[in-house]
């Protein structure tokens, strides 16, 4: 019997990256009746009723809305609501293949209590911000996921489990705006349970940056890094010298990405990635700063009663 799934897809005011998102999804080569898609709007200031009507006979799909609470809450509210075996997240900025649930249906029957997570593709080739993010990400999962079958890390934006497992752990840490996919992995990874990467789950990722959309992007992702370590220390999971070996290592975030582009664009990628570095550390720093400060003025209040 096939598997069936709950696709979540949180959006907030982008109506147009939804609209391409759901046509993706219309046109997955997978029984209608096996997958249904949820989609939550948190807190946009456009109507979105408009976009999901033009789907409501291609897609079992349904809209959902809450109060702006960030992606996180906003995962947890649809998977709330989910009927399905499985449970799939991915982003409104995102084209699945036609093979997507196909794939992880394949996997899912033969290992069914896994963490599945598969691969993203940058559509817009010509955006050097979008490009670096995509070889980031590359990266990224070049360290941690260097066997596939024992993976340490998915993005957000193509992953799947099943739904009571995904329930058991409690969801998505609602508190991280940025960083949830990482903090959500290291706890399915503590339970005991496994995580696969599975290269063949593909879907194509199309997130226009520019030079400050980049730098904004990063240096929050540097801010939810901070609370992510402070979690996994408390946890017990892991050290900010395991990670630093990550950041050493630059024959694998500085070097191999060069090499992926033309000899042209090399320059421009080199530095646009030693800036990610900058901002990435810039953002980790500034929350260290605050919990210092905060420390330091607690501490004086308490002393001045």
């Amino acid at each position: 019997m096939l598997p069936s799934f709950s696709l979540i897809i949180p959006t907030y005011n982008r109506p147009q990256h939804l609209s391409t998102c759901l046509q993706a999804l219309s046109c997955l080569n997978y029984p209608r009746d096996h997958y249904e898609v949820i989609v939550v709007d948190d807190g946009s200031v456009v109507p979105l009723d408009e976009v999901i009507a033009q789907f409501k006979d291609q897609l079992n799909l349904s809209l959902l809305r809450q109060e702006n609470a960030g992606p996180a809450a906003a995962r947890n509210y649809g998977a709330a609501h989910a009927k399905a075996e499985f449970l799939v997240f991915t982003d409104d900025d995102c084209e699945p293949v036609a093979d997507w649930l196909r794939v992880f249906a394949d996997l899912f029957e033969k290992t069914p209590v896994v963490l599945v997570g598969g691969k993203s593709i940058n559509k817009l080739t010509d955006n050097l911000f979008s490009s670096t993010s995509q070889l980031i990400v590359d990266i990224v999962y070049r360290h941690y996921n260097a066997d596939p079958q024992q993976a340490r890390f998915f993005a957000s934006n193509n992953m799947a489990m099943p739904t009571q497992h995904f329930q058991e752990l409690g969801g998505f840490n609602p508190n991280f705006r940025t960083a949830e996919d990482r903090e959500l992995c290291d706890r399915w990874r503590v339970s005991g349970r496994g995580m696969i990467y599975i290269e063949k789950a593909v879907l194509h990722h199309a997130h226009a940056l520019t030079l400050y959309s980049f730098c904004q992007q990063h240096f929050a992702y540097g801010q939810g890094a901070y609370y992510y370590h402070q979690i996994r220390r408390l946890r017990g999971s892991g050290t900010m010298l395991d990670e630093m070996k990550f950041h050493s290592n630059f024959q694998n975030w500085l070097l191999y990405p060069t090499t992926q582009v033309r000899w042209t664009k090399f320059l421009p990628l080199a530095g646009t990635l030693l800036l990610w570095q900058v901002i990435n550390a810039a953002g980790f720093f500034s929350e260290v700063v605050k919990a210092k400060f905060s420390h330091r003025k607690n501490s004086i209040q308490t002393q001045s009663r």
